[in-house]
């Protein structure tokens, strides 16, 4: 392939990636409307990004006393509203975007609103345990109240008649409940499961930044591209004044001197035009450097896995926490309001709402496992989060600030109930937890186009199939198969910005998302970034009119090569059987058609008869495609065709599959 040809081709491609630029610069004008609509509603709710805004939410909030349960709960929308803007904020700003100094304040924000959320909880649990006595049911003489809402279920019981034969304990109209040793059933005390959907325990995940040398370099070509403008400038303007002086040497000498001036006045119009071109120029030059290098880092891998210091710790980076957590609590039943003369007198402990602690903690080893035996707790497994295997149970440790599988036992989990049952030592928060990487690494996948930009992607893992639609700059679920039986969700047919879809699929068990830790779990076909992140670009170019999907010699070429079968795929067309698929092989650099195909006995990188090689694999599919079919390339909107590419690089179809 000559040198002049190469050259050719990566100048075309570089035309069609600008598009890449584009869309973060609108993605960035989006950011900057949002703020600005937020402005202008005037509603009432705080800006997060804005520190004062959000601190003087949270001092407001935190001078408000005597809420009631259902007062916290409403307002709990709004606070968790607040928190996932935050967590969007730091997820949708490219790393190069973001300063270290907002990091800090956007994390800091969001634990000072997750632990004053955590303090109003609590503080109204106390101001409804200190009327238990008036609550209490007619036939237990104990105290039940459960409460439900989207985000959050309630369950409290408190213990009013210490009745010693009273220890099975279950929420009406649920299969939630305890049962509790003797000592517990003759206590003052409350029980309290609050079930929160979210999970506010787990340490933030750390942001994804850049290295200090990946920030050097960026920060050089800004340099490099800075200098380099008001000398192209300055060129320019030397070489238009050198045309205008030879101009008006050759003018006749009878033209008057204003005739002349105004000569140079109309030619010196385009120069002074010419600088805010350039610089726009140089603006999105920047912004396609700064946007490759933060899909680059999407695909960087970790070294080495984390270290551990404690046994039985959770591997956070092996491990994801599903459905919640639930925060089980046994609290000491505060003095209740007594009725006098037509008042309610209640004395109001000045060090509030206190827990109970067993066993206690001055109880002789031989004693605590007779007297102080473990809890059974039995739990409904939340509706919309899936478990591919029987759910792990692990505590929260507050002294080391990390989930533990130690102090459970007898754990049982009944899948067509979603009840799980277990033996817990002490009270504390526990969540389940599940495989991160069980639906990795993948058996297939496809990509192929549906509509003007709109693109479905398949993939198939172990136990499930996900086909999932993107169309602009949204995706949806459209359909699930879980063991091949269609299986329903609440997020079939809502559209999201593609970093919040990913978090949904997250947060319901369905991650085929690999992390910079994913290889160290995962036997993986690796290949390396920075092939990856070119042949994802590409392909998104070109999904507007071409299928993608896996080749089974995508395992034999090394890292350096990926492998996928592609074909034209018009949407006019019907969809055949047996559709004709091209075997290409992609190194980056470049491109070829081989002579295998997917039903050939052995791999071999033969070139494929009456083909070429080519640098990119727009035109290696040129080859072959028709007129429309390149046409139809270019039509996509930007926005379309970056969503697409996220999407590719968040999967890692080629290593991971």
């Amino acid at each position: 392939m000559d040198l002049e040809r190469r050259n050719e081709e990566l100048e075309e491609l570089y035309l069609l990636e600008a598009c890449f630029p584009e869309a973060e610069k609108l993605k960035r004008d989006n950011r900057f409307l949002s703020q600005w609509k937020h402005y202008i509603q005037c509603d009432g709710s705080p800006d997060p990004s804005i520190a004062q805004e959000i601190n003087t939410f949270i001092t407001l909030w935190k001078e408000e006393t005597n809420e009631t349960l259902e007062e916290v709960i409403e307002k709990s929308k709004l606070v968790l509203n607040l928190i996932e803007k935050l967590k969007l904020i730091l997820l949708e700003t490219p790393p190069y975007d973001l300063q270290g100094k907002n990091i800090i304040q956007y994390q800091g924000s969001i634990l000072e609103l997750q632990e004053l959320l955590h303090l109003k909880f609590n503080r109204a649990t106390e101001i409804l345990l200190r009327q238990a006595s008036t609550l209490a049911d007619l036939d237990s003489g104990n105290m039940e109240k459960v409460i439900r809402d989207e985000s959050v279920t309630l369950y409290i019981w408190a213990n009013l008649k210490k009745n010693p034969r009273h220890r099975s304990i279950r929420f009406s109209e649920t299969q939630t409940g305890f049962e509790i040793p003797r000592i517990l059933a003759t206590s003052d005390i409350a029980l309290r499961l609050l079930h929160t959907h979210y999970d506010h325990v787990t340490p933030l995940s750390p942001v994804l930044t850049p290295s200090q040398e990946n920030i050097s370099i960026i920060t050089d070509f800004v340099k490099e591209e800075v200098k380099s403008v008001p000398t192209a400038v300055s060129k320019d303007l030397q070489e238009e004044k050198k045309q205008q002086e030879n101009e008006s040497n050759s003018v006749h000498e009878e033209e008057t001197k204003a005739e002349g001036q105004g000569d140079v006045e109309e030619q010196m119009c385009p120069v002074q035009e010419e600088p805010e071109t350039t610089k726009y120029e140089m603006e999105m030059k920047l912004i396609s450097e700064t946007v490759l290098a933060a899909q680059e880092l999407l695909l960087e891998n970790a070294c080495e896995k984390p270290n551990f210091f404690e046994e039985n710790e959770v591997d956070l980076c092996q491990f994801t926490t599903l459905g919640g957590v639930y925060h089980l609590d046994i609290l000491e039943l505060p003095p209740q309001c007594k009725p006098m003369k037509g008042w309610m007198i209640v004395e109001i402990l000045k060090e509030g709402l206190q827990k109970y602690t067993y066993p206690p903690e001055t109880a002789e080893d031989l004693e605590a496992e007779n007297a102080f035996p473990p809890i059974e707790v039995t739990l409904e497994v939340h509706e919309n989060v899936i478990f591919f295997e029987n759910p792990m149970v692990a505590r929260w440790d507050a002294e080391g600030k990390h989930w533990k599988t130690d102090g459970i036992s007898n754990v049982s989990y009944k899948p067509e109930e979603r009840l799980i049952t277990f033996n817990l030592e002490t009270f504390c928060p526990v969540t389940l937890i599940q495989d991160a990487h069980i639906n990795m690494p993948y058996q297939s996948w496809e990509l192929r186009p549906l509509d003007v930009n709109k693109v479905l992607l398949t993939v198939t893992t172990v136990f499930t199939e996900l086909q999932i639609q993107i169309k602009e700059n949204l995706c949806m679920l459209a359909s699930i198969k879980v063991n091949n039986k269609n299986h329903s969700t609440i997020l079939e047919e809502k559209w999201m910005t593609p970093v919040s879809f990913i978090i949904a699929l997250k947060k319901a068990g369905l991650n085929i998302f690999p992390t910079g830790h994913s290889h160290l779990y995962v036997v993986i076909n690796y290949k390396h970034p920075l092939v990856e992140v070119k042949a994802y670009r590409q392909m998104a170019l070109l999904s507007s009119a071409f299928a993608f999907c896996w080749s089974k010699w995508n395992t034999a070429c090394d890292s350096k090569k990926a492998i996928f079968q592609v074909r034209e795929h018009l949407l006019k067309e019907e969809p055949t059987q047996n559709p004709n698929w091209t075997l290409l092989m992609f190194s980056g650099d470049r491109a070829q058609s081989l002579k295998i195909n997917e039903s050939s006995d052995a791999f071999s990188e033969v070139l494929k008869e009456e083909t070429e090689f080519h640098s990119t694999l727009y035109h290696m599919v040129k080859d072959f495609a028709s007129q429309e079919a390149m046409r139809a390339v270019r039509r996509p909107s930007c926005q379309f065709v970056d969503s697409v590419c996220h999407m590719l690089l968040s999967t890692r179809l080629l290593s991971f599959s």
